[in-house]
């Protein structure tokens, strides 16, 4: 599974670094429609960006608790003891980053304005999405090797 999330996590930033090449905006947005390869960019990052919060939340957590010695629980209560243990600035910071992956794929025609705010801001997120994989790997690591 650490594999698996590094895996994601160089993918994500790859195509980060692919989609965000100019300023995303409303009419960035209208080019969509006409430019398969920026659809398709933006239809990989949002992919990414959501697979990467699924792994890490739904697999990656639950098993590193496991690890420390801490029953998971549900979602929630899973945030909180990963925030108390430093994995996380925030659960709330990771509730923020789930809405706006739904934002990415719900609005995605309906509100150029929603979709741009939220890929911009997802955007901000990848470097903490991340990081706070790292931090879960390099503790998972340290238990298992010791």
């Amino acid at each position: 599974m650490l594999d698996i999330v590094r895996r994601e996590g160089k993918l994500l930033l790859k195509t980060d670094m692919r989609l965000f090449t100019s300023t995303i905006n409303a009419n960035w947005v209208r080019q969509l429609e006409y430019d398969d390869d920026l659809a398709e960019r933006l239809d990989a990052f949002v992919s990414r960006f959501g697979c990467m919060q699924d792994t890490i939340g739904d697999k990656l957590l639950p098993a590193l608790l496991i690890v420390l010695g801490e029953k998971p629980g549900a979602v929630i209560d899973n945030l909180d003891r990963a925030e108390r243990l430093g994995f996380l600035r925030s659960a709330d910071e990771w509730i923020t980053m789930r809405q706006l992956r739904n934002q990415m794929i719900h609005e995605y025609i309906e509100d150029m304005e929603v979709l741009t705010h939220a890929l911009n801001t997802g955007h901000a997120f990848v470097p903490t999405l991340v990081n706070i994989a790292n931090k879960m790997i390099a503790e998972a690591e340290r238990r298992i090797n010791g």
